[in-house]
């Protein structure tokens, strides 16, 4: 999968690799950004309470 990406951005080698860096950098800030917090408002991950 990483090679099909890597064949399709433009450029020379150094100019993928700042590319792939972005794209990296998106989807982490878009993980954090978005998915976690709704992840953690919509399931019951982070209740970790014990009974006595």
């Amino acid at each position: 999968m990483f090679e099909a990406i890597w064949r399709h951005l433009p450029g020379p080698r150094w100019v993928k690799a700042i590319e792939s860096l972005i794209i990296f950098l998106v989807i982490v800030a878009v993980l954090f950004e978005v998915v976690f917090p709704w992840v953690a408002a919509n399931t019951r991950i982070l209740d970790n309470v014990v009974a006595n």
